[in-house]
């Protein structure tokens, strides 16, 4: 069966992202093109698992990390149990495969201080550009959404009053976040300087650059990153630190895990979790300074 199917099923019936299929899609092509250079007539739907096993060495070999590696025999996982579903192969080669080790990377959220800091202390002009980038922050942070989630917002986006905000997640999973009151002027003074653009090619996004297309993905990087260097010594300042931010302080103010999974449009409890080590940390302290037998 042709890579081509399995890249239409994901696309039309998991509703995968159109970047995320084509990642599966090089990963397999990748996968073939090996196998054809060991040897010519083996099909990709034809191997056992020694075949991958040798395919996993030699991207050791060229370098890739752990993490790397584990993405693209995800992918090629997820391509056989769609043969197999689909009947074309009886077993699947990589049933018995076990992920290799990786590092827990750690991300390290701003404080509440360095938020407030790049939020109220920070000077933002008072033109189109000034105003969208503080929308951003202010969004990103009350919000806790993703950044594809931002750029792909639009116009009728937001309910009539800005209290509401329907957010498109992964998989085209919808849900709505409740806006904060103070975002309400931040949001009617961009849209007012959005109004005077000479020129607007994606008029119906809500953020746009300056030139009137669709912000991207770089740009709205380089403006986080470009505020918070200026409010925090952290190495790594990103969206997903700003999302990591958000999901973190809510827990540690007392926050529902359910509320801030469903907030973070997270499909299961475990992916919301690894947000609370922060609040883990808080909650010793409370333990050890509240309980009676703490000083004993």
């Amino acid at each position: 069966m042709a890579i081509s199917s399995f890249i239409d099923y994901l696309m039309l019936e998991k509703k995968y992202a159109t970047l995320t299929a084509n990642a599966y899609k090089t990963d397999l092509e990748a996968f073939s093109a090996f196998l054809g250079q060991e040897d010519e007539d083996l099909q990709i739907e034809q191997v056992q698992y020694s075949h991958v096993r040798q395919w996993i060495v030699s991207l050791v070999e060229d370098g890739l990390t752990n993490r790397s590696i584990n993405r693209k025999i995800s992918a090629l996982n997820s391509y056989y149990k769609f043969l197999l579903k689909s009947g074309v192969i009886d077993i699947n080669p990589l049933q018995k495969h076990r992920a290799l080790k990786t590092k827990k990377k750690v991300q390290v959220p701003f404080s509440e201080q360095e938020v407030n800091q790049a939020l109220t202390q920070l000077y933002f002009e008072s033109d189109f550009e000034g105003c969208r980038d503080k929308l951003i922050i202010e969004l990103f942070y009350a919000t806790g959404m993703r950044r594809i989630e931002l750029i792909n917002l639009k116009l009728d986006s937001f309910d009539s009053d800005f209290k509401n905000l329907k957010v498109l997640g992964k998989r085209n999973k919808e849900r709505i976040i409740p806006l904060l009151p103070s975002i309400k002027n931040s949001i009617e003074d961009y849209l007012k300087e959005r109004s005077a653009l000479e020129k607007m090619t994606d008029g119906n996004y809500f953020f746009l650059t300056k030139k009137g297309v669709k912000i991207y993905e770089t740009l709205v990087y380089r403006i986080i990153n470009d505020y918070f260097s200026k409010a925090s010594s952290k190495v790594k300042k990103s969206p997903h630190i700003l999302r990591h931010s958000f999901a973190t302080h809510m827990l540690n103010q007392g926050a529902d895990l359910n509320a801030v999974k469903e907030l973070l449009g997270h499909s299961s409890l475990a992916a919301t979790q690894v947000y609370t080590h922060n609040s883990i940390d808080k909650l010793k302290q409370v333990h050890v300074k509240a309980h009676p037998r703490s000083q004993k």
